[in-house]
C-alpha cells in the first residue's frame, strides 16, 4: 500500500487530487453538497422523511446521478422515481451497463450517451410517404 501511495503521489505531484473521501456532518449550504464533485467524494447528510430527502435532492441546478440504498425496494423505486437525475442507481453507484443511456437533467448535460437512445443524438428523423397508385391531387 505504501509503494502504491508513493507512486501515485509522484505521478500526480502538482495536481489537485483527493483520495477517496467520506465527508460527514454535511449541510445543504455546503459547496460540496450543492455542486457536482467529479472525484471520489461522498457527502453524508441525515434526513427524517422521504419527502424531505427528495426535496433536498432536487434542490439543485444539477442532476447527473443519484443513488438510493435501502433494503426496501418499494421505497427505493418510489424515491428514485421522484429524484430529478438522469442516471440513477439502487443499492449501488456508478454502475452503467453500456445498454443503458447515460446523461443528466438540468445543468448536467444535454442528450444521452450509450444505449440505443444515444443514436437519436447522432441522427435526424425524416418521414417520407410514397403513393404507388394513382396520386390523389385536389388541384387538378
Amino acid at each position: 500500500k505504501q509503494w502504491y501511495q508513493r507512486r501515485v503521489r509522484a505521478e500526480l505531484a502538482g495536481g489537485l487530487y483527493i483520495a477517496p473521501t467520506i465527508l460527514g456532518g454535511c449541510t445543504d449550504d455546503m459547496t460540496v453538497v450543492k455542486e457536482e464533485v467529479f472525484g471520489p467524494v461522498l457527502s453524508l447528510l441525515v434526513f427524517d422523511t422521504e419527502e424531505e430527502v427528495i426535496a433536498r435532492a432536487n434542490n439543485t441546478h444539477f442532476g447527473l446521478g443519484a443513488a438510493v440504498c435501502t433494503d426496501n425496494l418499494s421505497r427505493a423505486y418510489r424515491v428514485i422515481s421522484k429524484i430529478e437525475a438522469g442516471s440513477c442507481n439502487i443499492n449501488t453507484y456508478n454502475a452503467y451497463p453500456s445498454v443503458l443511456p447515460f446523461g443528466g437533467y438540468k445543468n448536467s448535460g444535454i442528450g444521452r450517451e450509450l444505449g440505443a437512445e444515444c443514436l437519436n443524438y447522432y441522427s435526424q428523423t425524416k418521414a417520407v410517404y410514397v403513393e404507388t397508385g394513382d396520386p390523389w391531387c385536389p388541384f387538378e
